[in-house]
């Protein structure tokens, strides 16, 4: 099984087509090969470092809550 967590995208480098995520304070370097239109604030499916897609804010935080209910992520991980 593979899990993908939603993380917004803080900072993009169009030159190497990777960006910066933040999930619960924790930065991390993405690559954006795999989806178009990708902007600062939005929320993107992550997975072994790549972006799977986009989603709402909406749907990112319903995910976030689902995952932290589960205990996968301690309370206030994401915002």
């Amino acid at each position: 099984m593979c899990l993908a967590i939603p993380a917004r995208i803080t900072h993009i480098d169009p030159a190497t087509e990777t960006a910066e995520v933040e999930l619960g304070g924790i930065s991390k370097q993405i690559s954006l090969a795999l989806i178009d239109d990708a902007a600062v604030g939005d929320y993107v499916l992550v997975h072994v470092g790549y972006a799977l897609n986009k989603l709402s804010a909406e749907e990112a935080e319903e995910t976030l809550r689902l995952i932290r209910e589960m205990g996968m992520l301690l309370d206030g991980d994401a915002t």
